[in-house]
Protein backbone atom coordinates (compact mmCIF):
# COMPACT_ATOMS: atom_id res chain seq x y z
CA UNK A 1 0.00 0.00 0.00
CA UNK A 2 2.77 2.12 0.79
CA UNK A 3 4.17 2.36 -2.84
CA UNK A 4 0.38 3.56 -4.44
CA UNK A 5 0.06 6.34 -1.78
CA UNK A 6 3.59 7.43 -2.44
CA UNK A 7 2.85 7.56 -6.18
CA UNK A 8 -0.36 9.10 -6.16
CA UNK A 9 1.38 11.91 -3.31
CA UNK A 10 3.92 12.03 -6.24
CA UNK A 11 1.17 12.27 -9.15
CA UNK A 12 -0.61 15.46 -6.94
CA UNK A 13 3.01 17.16 -6.30
CA UNK A 14 3.43 16.97 -9.85
CA UNK A 15 0.35 18.10 -10.89
CA UNK A 16 0.60 21.49 -8.75
CA UNK A 17 4.15 21.93 -9.76
CA UNK A 18 2.80 22.12 -13.44
CA UNK A 19 -0.47 24.40 -12.56
CA UNK A 20 2.25 26.72 -10.57
CA UNK A 21 4.75 27.05 -13.33
CA UNK A 22 2.25 27.70 -15.91
CA UNK A 23 0.71 30.31 -13.12
CA UNK A 24 4.57 32.22 -13.33
CA UNK A 25 4.54 32.27 -17.14
CA UNK A 26 1.63 33.59 -17.34
CA UNK A 27 2.21 36.51 -14.92
CA UNK A 28 3.42 40.06 -14.85
CA UNK A 29 6.78 39.61 -13.67
CA UNK A 30 9.87 40.06 -15.79
CA UNK A 31 11.47 37.31 -17.41
CA UNK A 32 14.40 36.61 -15.01
CA UNK A 33 11.72 36.35 -12.26
CA UNK A 34 9.85 33.83 -14.31
CA UNK A 35 12.86 31.93 -14.84
CA UNK A 36 14.33 32.13 -11.35
CA UNK A 37 10.88 31.23 -10.05
CA UNK A 38 10.35 27.95 -12.72
CA UNK A 39 14.14 27.14 -11.37
CA UNK A 40 12.77 27.03 -7.57
CA UNK A 41 9.77 25.14 -8.11
CA UNK A 42 11.74 22.36 -10.37
CA UNK A 43 14.61 22.17 -7.75
CA UNK A 44 12.84 22.02 -5.15
CA UNK A 45 9.02 20.63 -5.50
CA UNK A 46 7.38 20.48 -2.49
CA UNK A 47 9.15 23.70 -0.76
CA UNK A 48 9.23 25.41 -4.22
CA UNK A 49 5.26 25.12 -4.47
CA UNK A 50 5.10 26.34 -0.75
CA UNK A 51 7.22 29.14 -1.36
CA UNK A 52 5.47 30.50 -4.55
CA UNK A 53 1.63 29.57 -3.40
CA UNK A 54 3.02 32.78 -0.24
CA UNK A 55 5.14 35.15 -2.66
CA UNK A 56 5.43 34.52 -6.10
CA UNK A 57 4.13 36.48 -8.76
CA UNK A 58 -0.22 36.45 -9.12
CA UNK A 59 -1.43 35.49 -12.94
CA UNK A 60 -2.69 37.94 -14.97
CA UNK A 61 -6.32 38.37 -14.74
CA UNK A 62 -7.63 39.55 -18.24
Amino acid sequence: MGIEVSGLLGLIVLALDIWAIVSVVGSSASTSGKVLWILLILILPILGLIIWLVAGPRSVRA
